[in-house]
């Protein structure tokens, strides 16, 4: 069994990102990040974002796409990602308005299969990234989460543990249960606030057992271990580059 790739959700960095990519990306390359999911291009060419992280030996990984960007721009959307060699086209986040109830659920688990099936037409893989109201709602009787991969081959899994572990569920019986279809894994840390509302950490900080959580994604066929924190309490690059000081101390500098 080979070892994770270690990569960093660049929305973790999406004001550094708006001021200055290649400075941005450089300094993340430096750290030892392997790979990076993107969270917008902040209007850098394809080629020429290809050509810096060839430059600075980052693999791109995929990319969080918009529900808008994907009904807009598919095509685009898609070219960009072939000109990356990136794999993987995400859908990201659903609008609270989309999501009130059980028939616009079932609207846009039809509409996600149909953009993954084109996606897949053209070589890529096209995934849906959780949060934790995919657990709120139920759809033939299963929840949200369940219904968007039941039968529907044609989307895979980008799974958030901790908005799984916030939502109350198990993270690591969910990762098996999608073992195979399941190459991203968004891994992150938490704890909540005096509201019970979700406050994202740095790895090693919160109530996720990363550990584990590891060791279940690569029994589950995981390709890579996709670092994120939503919002940060030091500056994003150094909160960054702690996480990726505990994934270097806790899994690759014991991985065999």
């Amino acid at each position: 069994m080979g070892r994770l790739g270690i990569g960093l959700q660049l929305y973790t960095l999406r004001d550094d990102m708006a001021k200055d990519v290649e400075g941005t990306l450089r300094h993340v390359a430096k750290l030892g990040y392997e790979g990076v999911e993107f969270a917008g291009y902040f209007d850098k060419p394809a080629a020429e974002m290809k050509q810096l992280l060839d430059e600075l030996g980052l693999k791109a990984i995929g990319s969080h796409v918009s529900l808008d960007r994907f009904r807009n721009n598919l095509q685009g959307e898609i070219d960009y990602l072939h000109t990356l060699g990136a794999k993987y086209a995400i859908c990201p986040y659903v609008g609270a308005e989309e999501r009130e109830n059980a028939d616009q659920w079932k609207a846009l688990i039809a509409e996600c299969e149909k953009i993954a099936i084109e996606v897949g037409k053209q070589g890529l893989q096209f995934l849906y990234h959780n949060h934790d109201f995919e657990f709120h709602h139920k759809v033939d009787g299963e929840f949200v989460f369940d219904a968007m991969y039941a039968g529907k081959d044609a989307i895979q899994v980008e799974m958030d543990v901790c908005w799984v572990k916030y939502a109350g569920q198990d993270p690591l019986a969910y990762i098996a249960k999608y073992a195979g279809r399941l190459p991203l894994l968004h891994f992150k840390d938490f704890s909540k606030d005096a509201e019970g509302k979700l406050v994202t950490l740095e790895l090693g900080l919160g109530e996720v057992p990363l550990e584990q959580v590891i060791t279940a994604a690569e029994q589950a066929g995981v390709e890579w271990l996709v670092v994120e924190q939503d919002h940060c309490q030091k500056p994003p690059l150094t909160s960054i580059e702690n996480s990726l000081n505990w994934v270097k101390e806790h899994y690759i500098n014991v991985h065999n």
